[in-house]
């Protein structure tokens, strides 16, 4: 029997019309071949937009709160990266990580025969600490949080497209959640929160903790960048539980206008009573639709009362919402899925900038309304 969703305004569409084979699953990082790694640095895709993109660290101290896994700190520390458009295109490359967490991200990881200084030697494509470009008014800003133990650099791709758009992007590094994080002092926060994750409300936990880094992150930016960043216009993504933390913050934040999960379970709540009423997308890969194995889906759906959609991205796995296919093209390799890496990162690209288009800047986007002959792998399991 075809399971149907309806709802207020809602277009009726069947499991049918965005079902398809699930992609193989492989290991977030799945280098085979060191031979093909030594001496070449991995490259990341170019940004699209018009601006050149700048990237520089922040590092915040929260002291209204301790750290939720580090009893030893006595304050909540966040690095933030930000991306933004910048005034030139010349000078030195933002580095991807610093080598230590490069080391021991892909230790950690246990990622077969790929040297450690893989990331480190990452080449990416924003001016490091260059000056920004802003307009009257200021820029929209898209916080971004990543996966469960990986640093938000796994994220640049999509931060340095949003930027060369005309957005600011945050991307927060949650300490002692990663397998590396950089802190002042030569300091590298391990995860700390790794020998807890089998604790029951562990997920909840998570997401809840991530929800107060944004804010703070939030308060933090707004304060120090009036000029650049324009306060009304505020969208927030993540990966995995990246993706349920923008759940999480969206219920906690009114600031945050829209938030898009992309491939997470969405382990926070939101209130039965009165739903979700801001725009969101869900855009995953196969095993995100409706029936699938992944439920939250299916009941958050309904939970979301505003402008909302479902997209399936066949062929993708959860992992081509990140730059690992791309990392794992440049030299030689598939890190899982059957889309390229270069088709990846254009359906991510795409459709995340539609969609903060759309709703931070008014942009009319023929893109969300139907299903497009241009990206046939992209399935709509639901709008309204």
């Amino acid at each position: 029997m075809v399971k149907t969703f309806v709802a207020a305004g809602l277009v009726v569409l069947t499991a049918a019309a965005c079902t398809a084979p699930a992609a193989p699953r492989t290991d977030p990082a799945a280098f085979s071949s060191a031979s093909a790694l030594v001496g070449k640095p991995a490259t990341l895709p170019a940004p699209t937009g018009p601006h050149p993109v700048g990237a520089t660290l922040l590092f915040l101290k929260d002291t209204s709160r301790p750290d939720p896994w580090e009893p030893t700190a006595p304050a909540r520390e966040l690095k933030v990266t930000l991306w933004y458009p910048a005034k030139t295109r010349a000078g030195e490359r933002a580095p991807y990580t610093s080598a230590k967490e490069s080391e021991l991200l892909l230790k950690a990881a246990r990622v077969g025969t790929v040297p450690f200084d893989l990331f480190s030697r990452t080449r990416t494509n924003a001016v490091k600490d260059a000056e920004p470009a802003g307009e009257k008014g200021g820029l929209p800003l898209v916080v971004l949080s990543p996966g469960w133990t990986k640093p938000v650099s796994t994220l640049t791709s999509l931060a340095e497209e949003l930027a060369s758009q005309g957005y600011v992007v945050a991307g927060i590094d949650h300490p002692y959640e990663s397998y590396a994080t950089a802190l002042p002092g030569g300091r590298i926060a391990e995860c700390v929160a790794c020998d807890f994750d089998t604790d029951p409300g562990f997920d909840t936990r998570v997401v809840q903790s991530r929800a107060a880094d944004v804010s703070f992150t939030l308060d933090e930016l707004i304060d120090r960048y009036p000029e650049l960043i324009d306060r009304s216009r505020i969208a927030m993504a993540g990966q995995s539980i990246g993706g349920a933390g923008a759940v999480a913050a969206m219920v906690k934040d009114s600031r945050i206008r829209a938030g898009i999960n992309m491939d997470g379970t969405t382990y926070a709540r939101i209130p039965k009573k009165d739903g979700l009423s801001r725009p969101f997308l869900l855009l995953g890969n196969p095993e995100h639709v409706p029936g699938g194995r992944d439920h939250s889906w299916d009941r958050d759906w309904k939970l979301l009362t505003g402008w909302k959609r479902w997209l399936m991205v066949s062929g993708g796995d959860h992992q081509s919402f990140t730059d690992f296919p791309a990392l794992a093209a440049s030299v030689g390799q598939r890190a899982g899925g059957t889309l390229t890496a270069a088709r990846a990162a254009e359906l991510t690209r795409t459709y995340v900038t539609a969609f903060l288009d759309l709703h931070l800047r008014g942009k009319r986007e023929p893109l969300l309304d139907e299903p497009s002959p241009r990206y046939p792998e992209v399935k709509f399991c639901g709008r309204s």
